[in-house]
């Protein structure tokens, strides 16, 4: 079996499943789980990835405006390493090469039979759906099915000790700082989850943009900085954007101590097997007298600034 993986999330899921020997290409993203960056890459992002989130956020907006792709394809590359299998995502635009990347590199080919596997995950109901879906294609079935009933597990026993305890924050989640937006799809399942009540975006839906005046009218007790494809150190940088607002030195969880730097490009933003190291770094954070999983500085940072 050839695979060729075109979305960081779906790497891990093939490595999870025991299947790293089968991957021959990747992604210009996929950087887990270590030495994975040793395989071809097959995609470039389109637009300059430097500047702040703003000058981002209106380049990638300008490609979207215009009908341009997003990531580019090295269809040569993709044809000479003749994948039986190619996954891929049809989930978000922004975050890698979509369906239509793939089958316009491939619509040309012939003599090759290759399957190609589309990822959609709005929620942890769409992440089983699609372990299962690569599993399948991977032919390892029994596999996919052990991999789902380890991650139920250990995600239910979190949320269980965490549905225990009498304090539930209000929770905002930061997924991009210029413009302003809430994370949606799985994250408010997994704040429910670790203990807290989120107070933007729905589970299963669309990242939502909000507007300063509702972060600040919501009050949070905790907020949560987890930009799109931004580390730790990388989130900090861009927080002057938000901590000019003002009002924001008033705020319940700036005057505590409560604001939250998290490693969203590793954990929170790839919707694959490391959700559950997600929870418990969430977990830890709303609840640290109760959860103790080691994730300070490696998952998450206490904003000081």
């Amino acid at each position: 079996m050839r695979v060729v993986s075109l979305i960081c999330s779906a790497t891990e899921i093939v490595c999870a499943l025991g299947h790293r020997a089968d991957l021959v290409g990747r992604s210009h993203e996929c950087d887990y789980p270590p030495g994975i960056e040793s395989l071809p890459v097959l995609t470039a992002p389109q637009f300059e990835l430097g500047g702040t989130s703003a000058e981002i956020d209106g380049r990638v907006k300008d490609l979207v405006r215009d009908g341009l792709a997003i990531y580019g394809i090295d269809a040569g590359l993709l044809r000479a390493l003749r994948p039986d299998a190619i996954v891929t995502q049809d989930q978000c635009e922004v975050c890698g090469a979509s369906l239509a990347d793939v089958e316009a590199a491939v619509c040309d080919w012939t003599g090759i039979e290759t399957r190609i596997v589309s990822c959609k995950p709005n929620g942890l109901e769409d992440l089983w759906t699609d372990i299962r879906r690569v599993g399948a294609a991977l032919n390892d079935d029994d596999a996919a099915e052990t991999l789902v009933a380890d991650l139920q597990s250990r995600m239910s026993s979190v949320a269980a000790r965490a549905a225990a305890l009498p304090e539930r924050p209000s929770v905002a989640t930061v997924e991009w700082i210029d413009p302003l937006m809430a994370a949606g799809h799985w994250m408010p399942e997994l704040v429910e989850m670790a203990g807290g009540r989120n107070l933007f975006g729905e589970a299963g839906g669309q990242a939502p943009w909000i507007d300063w005046e509702a972060l600040e009218s919501s009050d949070p007790d905790v907020i949560l900085v987890l930009p799109c494809g931004f580390d730790i150190e990388r989130s900090v940088a861009e927080m002057p954007a938000l901590t000019a607002q003002s009002g924001w030195s008033a705020l319940g969880a700036v005057r505590n101590g409560r604001v939250y730097i998290v490693d969203g490009n590793q954990y929170f933003n790839r919707p694959g097997p490391r959700l559950a190291e997600s929870l418990e770094i969430l977990a830890e954070i709303l609840h640290p007298a109760h959860f103790g999983t080691g994730w300070q500085d490696k998952g998450w940072r206490r904003y000081a600034g």
